[in-house]
């Protein structure tokens, strides 16, 4: 049998009952789409992920307070919210570690903000003047925060471009006008930039305040809720890690490591542990998706067996008349690996659409690999082959003569 009729007797044998062919390979399409769309849709979350912690700074080194750990345990207690950094934390490791490019403390906090009629229930963020530098952020109108506002504890304040429009509309004037933050009352004298996140790591939803006016007025005391560096080089971020973890240990008075009061963190330490999460639901939700393909397998099996078993005339048939074994075997296998050929192209062309419809309608940067089409294109051919081949074995196993005589 030439390579030519193979493909015709093959094509032959699916389309004599395209609903039957349809209806089988429908649980490839589905589970090939599932993880077309499923891994397409991880992809863009991790990227998007990535993108927005590259946002928030260059080289960023980031310092948090309350971590506590024991023996046995790993675990935060009240991260970000403990009162273990200080302002003079701050002030040590400005005046100690080298190899920094700058430096920003800062006091954190939700707040109700009300600006004439409207309100808004906001991060807002006490810090210094360089927190321009340490998180790459950029003026639209205005200008942030200087040293001499922090010095004199002014009440000024700056707005990400969220805030603005939730408190004054979109498009409206923002500069000089008075908003209050825990009923005190502050003049806006800058807005930012929008860099774009979502949810509580949104720098655009916020308003910045001098450091000492947030302790001051909001916060009280002299604690922060972290410290932001931003080392010279990538090369230099660990260097400075390093630097930052052994001075607060000795101004903490702590001997042993593991019952630091803080805690610290660069970007890349960030970007990896929030990848290595995305990859894990992803593989999470691909492998579920696969399942269908296990059972879009027992469905071309199933099929491919029936077959067999109506035509066992046509094959005593093509025995007589001088099939060998072999070639019986390869028509069915060809069959099989066929059906989940198409079901695949099926399913990649519909996986590919559910990738460009998530990053419509999700605001995601989806994409679908070359990689992962041909994983897709070698996966149904590999359950075509897989599970075609009993039926095909079965079929050449059969007598030529008890399969003439087949009613």
């Amino acid at each position: 049998m030439t390579l030519k009729d193979l493909f015709q007797e093959t094509f032959s044998a699916i389309t004599v009952n395209k609903v039957r062919s349809g209806l089988t390979v429908l649980g490839i399409v589905i589970g090939i789409a599932s993880v077309i769309g499923l891994v397409s849709i991880g992809q863009g979350a991790q990227n998007s992920i990535s993108a927005s912690i590259q946002s928030i700074g260059s080289n960023l080194i980031i310092v948090t307070p309350g971590a506590a750990r024991g023996a046995g345990v790993q675990f935060s207690a009240g991260r970000g919210s403990a009162q273990t950094l200080t302002q003079a934390d701050a002030d040590a490791i400005k005046a100690t570690v080298t190899e920094v490019a700058g430096i920003a403390p800062e006091v954190s906090r939700r707040y109700q903000v009300i600006a004439g009629g409207l309100n808004t229930n906001t991060s807002v963020i006490g810090t210094v003047a360089d927190y321009t530098n340490v998180h790459n952020f950029q003026m639209d109108e205005g200008s942030f925060i200087t040293d001499q506002q922090v010095q004199s504890v002014a009440k000024v304040a700056v707005l990400g471009p969220t805030t603005r429009d939730d408190l004054f509309g979109v498009g409206s004037e923002a500069l000089g006008q008075k908003i209050k933050i825990n009923k005190i009352e502050f003049t806006v004298i800058g807005t930012t930039i929008a860099k774009g996140g979502s949810g509580f790591t949104n720098p655009d939803d916020a308003i910045y305040v001098p450091i000492s006016t947030a302790q001051h007025y909001l916060a009280g005391g002299n604690y922060v809720t972290g410290i932001d560096l931003s080392a010279v080089s990538q090369p230099a971020m660990v260097d400075v890690q390093n630097q930052v973890t052994s001075l607060l240990l000795q101004r903490h008075n702590i001997s042993d490591p593991t019952l630091a009061d803080f805690s610290v963190m660069n970007q890349n330490d960030i970007t990896s542990a929030a990848s290595s999460i995305t990859n894990t639901f992803t593989l999470l939700l691909a492998a579920i998706a696969g399942i269908s393909l296990v059972v879009g397998g027992i469905g071309i099996m199933n099929m491919m067996l029936t077959s067999v078993t109506e035509r066992t005339r046509e094959i005593g048939l093509r025995k007589a008349i001088g099939a060998t074994p072999k070639d019986i075997s390869l028509q069915f296998l060809t069959e099989s690996v066929m059906l989940t050929f198409f079901g695949g192209a099926i399913g990649v062309a519909i996986g590919w659409g559910i990738s460009l419809l998530a990053g419509h309608f999700l605001s995601l940067n989806t994409s679908v690999t070359l990689s992962s089409v041909a994983l897709a294109f070698g996966v149904s051919a590999g359950i075509g082959i897989v599970f075609g081949y009993y039926p095909s074995r079965r079929a050449a196993g059969l007598n030529p003569i008890e399969a003439l005589r087949y009613e």
